[in-house]
């Protein structure tokens, strides 16, 4: 038997390119929304989601035909030895705006004076924040109960380790990669973080963001848009059916730069106990499971491979698939567990 994991591209399915963590002048960034819609449609992306900090402004007016804005923000909770947690809130519907989880004491910048445009909803809104587990999983509890897909945002640059990040649960997806960190100097492949929630239990995504604030102009080496995105499969770009297949986890993460497009997934399907991969020109393709059993299949010296088939072991609790261009960047996949199939 047959199962789609990742679907191929279709007369009624279409990928579509997205950024679900950028920054504007609304809080901390150098862009007006408006700049920033225009920027990334030229680089070919058809999803935005603008997540300032502290302040939930939404930017349906910018929608159109060809491109799609989600609403969206961002907040953190601070603890000691600099040590912070910071979690992003898109909304699911586009008539969601009322910000929940807000804290005055939390704002910065530009957002000082934005935060007279936010409406607040003030049965929720958490005015003390704890950097504990009680406390973040108290902020992703509040952002999922409110229609928000509710992300954890760069373990690298956050200083986070096991022992933090460890104790969040149900959160929709995490940071495999921020592009934003990775051009300040970060070494931020957190896939082993991914790996240690799930080995933990959680069931949750994995994305590719930018984290953008765009200090730097479009032309810079040191320019921090356009490197990390994912690819999202879904019907129509209308807002609840890009959120829909969000939740669903119908879609995939890539890295590259302003330059560079990064590697691309075309499907993965499941036949019997065999997981089946197809993608654009690769130098490797990798299967990483729950155990020690991992497998990788390399192309030869100079040349690119765009398939490869693995054998999935019954013992397996999940696997993920990663895989590699010639330059050295990399598309992830969202983990599988078989024990659904």
């Amino acid at each position: 038997m047959k199962k789609v994991l990742l679907p191929e591209e279709s007369e009624n399915l279409k990928y579509y390119k997205a950024n679900l963590h950028c920054h504007s002048t609304i809080s901390d960034g150098a862009k007006t929304p408006e700049q920033l819609k225009a920027d990334y449609k030229a680089h070919g992306y058809s999803i935005l989601a603008i997540t300032d900090h502290e302040v939930f402004i939404p930017h349906n007016e910018l929608s159109d035909n060809d491109f799609l804005m989600l609403n969206g923000y961002e907040i953190e909770a601070s603890g000691t030895r600099e040590k912070t947690c910071h979690l992003c809130f898109v909304a699911l519907m586009p008539d969601n705006c009322q910000e929940v989880c807000f804290s005055r004491a939390h704002l910065w910048g530009n957002a000082k004076k934005n935060v007279k445009k936010v409406n607040i909803n003030k049965k929720e809104s958490l005015l003390f924040r704890k950097y504990t587990k009680r406390g973040i999983n108290k902020l992703i509890e509040t952002g999922k109960k409110y229609g928000f897909f509710v992300t954890y945002n760069h373990p690298t640059w956050s200083l986070e380790s096991y022992p933090q990040y460890i104790r969040y649960k149900n959160a929709d997806a995490m940071e495999i990669t921020n592009y934003g960190c990775v051009v300040c100097g970060f070494d931020d492949d957190n896939g082993h973080a991914y790996d240690d929630m799930l080995r933990n239990g959680e069931k949750l995504f994995c994305i590719s963001t930018d984290d953008n604030h765009n200090v730097f102009p479009d032309s810079s080496p040191d320019c921090d848009s356009y490197g990390g995105y994912i690819m999202i499969a879904a019907p129509s770009l209308e807002y609840g059916s890009v959120t829909a297949a969000l939740k669903k986890g119908l879609f995939y993460s890539s890295t590259g730069t302003y330059k560079h497009i990064g590697p691309s997934f075309h499907s993965i399907t499941l036949e019997n106990d065999e997981v089946h991969i197809k993608t654009g020109d690769v130098r490797s393709i990798s299967y990483i499971p729950c155990s020690r059993d991992c497998q990788i299949k390399n192309a030869e010296d100079g040349a690119t491979i765009n398939e490869a088939v693995f054998k999935i072991k019954k013992k397996e609790k999940y696997f993920r698939i990663v895989i590699t261009d010639s330059l050295g960047y990399k598309a992830y996949s969202n983990a599988y567990f078989p024990e659904e199939f």
